[in-house]
């Protein structure tokens, strides 16, 4: 029996100084065979929309069909629209989540919307002083009060207690982002040693389990909660601060037991997505909206189908295109707008005077467009059902009114300027200036030996190309370019000169006398 003690005595030191090297290996290395997996780095970067929403889908989708197990999001973003972000936190949470590790890699700021996609993931990691945070409801071109403030802060409030209970975040800090009402302190659990945080109307009343003579006001009840990565680091917002993407990748490979394979696939936005979420910004869209209109105007103005027209047609295919591709135009939105368009045409060109054609037409415009502006199925109404349809329709109803007000102010402008530019007087009526005793000389189609013959107001001609409201009538043996008051004229009418002006010839219709 001494013999078997004696060895064990001698081989036990040894065996404990074989096996202190692996005992300080680095817990990668304590899993030779942990498993290998993959990683893809989608950038979520600029203004939250539904076009980014589109394309978090899509590149997501590539991600998990090429096998990959941890989805890192590049979030750098001041926000963006509410729905295009809850849309975002929905589908990380109930789908993304269910089939891959989520991680928000914050590498500049995740504000307002931002910070809802961040906590939507199940892990936050923050490049060394970023922030996160403000994610309080604006409304554009106004102040969001009383109960349309609240009914949208309940909302976000509900997205991210979800977020916070799905993916383990304290609720009282996720709940300060949003209200400014919310007083938020940290207080130390005797029992465990760690802090806790509690809104101020849900402190804990037992100073045996809890230090309250200790606590600390975090949150004051008129700021929003914003933070530094440092300090979400240490209120448990943030699991880790790092360097750069290999110090995020590191951190997650050590605490998960994971080795990642190779580089991560870096899945960016397209230039074609770029270009549809910068067409559908309302600044953007009221200025197509605004040269659309003034297309159309400088047409009807000016005899024949030219340019104006064209960059009309090319304006309005742009809007209803991006609308399209975004989902908020339906095939029944883009029918009404094509069959107004064709009916304002018929009242134009085939039909005398304005009447039902062309109202019905105006009609379908506007309901077309404004249908482009509420994501809604065919078979449904386009009208605003949530806070956050409103808030995507005031947005939209914002950018048509900028695009309107302009193409008023421009219509004007060009009505009184343009014809005194020389380079631009192929696209408007040219006469000359008037001579002394009221004559001028103006744009005709005649003979050679006529070009000297004026017209006069006073002076009665025919209509020989209908004015809608420009177009032709002769004068004697003398061909002008005129524009109607205020009326459509057909060929043959029987007009009368009432002003020569600048670079215009207004004639009206000759109740006196009809020719045919």
């Amino acid at each position: 029996m001494k013999d078997p003690l004696r060895k064990s005595v001698i081989v036990l030191p040894c065996l404990l100084l074989f096996l202190a090297p692996v005992m300080a290996v680095e817990p990668n290395e304590l899993h030779p065979d942990s498993p290998t997996v993959k990683a893809a780095v989608i950038v979520c970067k600029g203004m939250i929309d539904d076009g980014l929403y589109k394309s978090i889908r899509r590149r997501t989708q590539i991600a998990l069909d090429e096998g990959a197990e941890y989805l890192i999001y590049e979030i750098g973003t001041y926000g963006g629209l509410l729905k295009s972000g809850d849309d975002i936190s929905k589908y990380l949470i109930l789908d993304v989540g269910k089939k891959a590790h989520t991680v928000a890699y914050i590498t500049t700021q995740a504000i307002s919307a931002g910070a809802m996609i961040s906590v939507s993931c199940r892990d936050i990691i923050m490049l060394e002083n970023t922030t996160i945070g403000d994610c309080a409801p604006i409304q554009m071109g106004g102040k969001l009060e009383g109960v349309e403030r609240e009914k949208v802060e309940s909302f976000t409030r509900a997205t991210f207690m979800r977020a916070a209970e799905a993916n383990r975040y304290p609720k009282p800090l996720l709940k300060a982002m949003v209200s400014m009402q919310t007083k938020v302190y940290r207080v130390e659990n005797l029992q465990t040693g760690k802090h806790e945080f509690f809104e101020a109307d849900k402190l804990p009343k037992d100073p045996n389990e809890y230090n309250l003579d200790n606590k600390e006001l975090i949150v004051k009840d008129n700021e929003l909660l914003t933070l530094t990565a440092s300090k979400a680091l240490e209120y448990g917002i943030a699991r880790a601060v790092v360097k750069n993407l290999a110090g995020a990748l590191d951190f997650l490979a050590k605490r998960d037991g994971v080795t990642f394979a190779g580089e991560p696939m870096m899945l960016k936005t397209l230039w074609s997505e770029e270009m549809v979420r910068w067409l559908n910004s309302p600044a953007v869209m009221g200025i197509l909206v605004m040269l659309a209109l003034l297309g159309v105007d400088i047409e009807f103005n000016t005899p024949g189908l030219g340019l104006p027209g064209l960059a009309a047609v090319v304006c309005f295919a742009i809007i209803i295109g991006s609308k399209y591709l975004l989902g908020l135009a339906n095939w029944v939105e883009v029918a009404l707008f094509v069959i107004g368009v064709l009916l304002l045409m018929v009242e134009i060109f085939v039909l005398p005077g304005f009447g039902i054609a062309g109202f019905t037409g105006i009609m379908c415009i506007l309901a077309g467009l404004f249908g482009m502006l509420i994501k809604n199925p065919p078979d449904e109404i386009p009208w605003p059902k949530s806070p956050l349809d409103w808030q995507l329709f005031t947005n939209g109803v914002w950018g048509l009114s900028f695009g309107f007000v302009g193409f008023v102010l421009l219509a004007w402008l060009s009505a009184k300027y343009l014809p005194k530019l020389q380079f631009l007087s192929g696209l408007i009526l040219v006469p000359t200036a008037a001579k002394q005793g009221g004559e001028s000389k103006v744009s005709m189609t005649s003979p050679p030996e006529s070009k000297t013959i004026s017209v006069n107001v006073g002076d009665l001609g025919v209509v020989v190309s209908t004015l809608r409201p420009a177009g032709k009538a002769k004068f004697g043996e003398t061909v002008v370019d005129c524009v109607a008051e205020a009326e459509f004229l057909d060929k043959g009418t029987e007009v009368a000169i009432i002003e020569i002006h600048g670079n215009r010839v207004v004639v009206k219709k000759n109740k006196l006398k009809g020719i045919s």
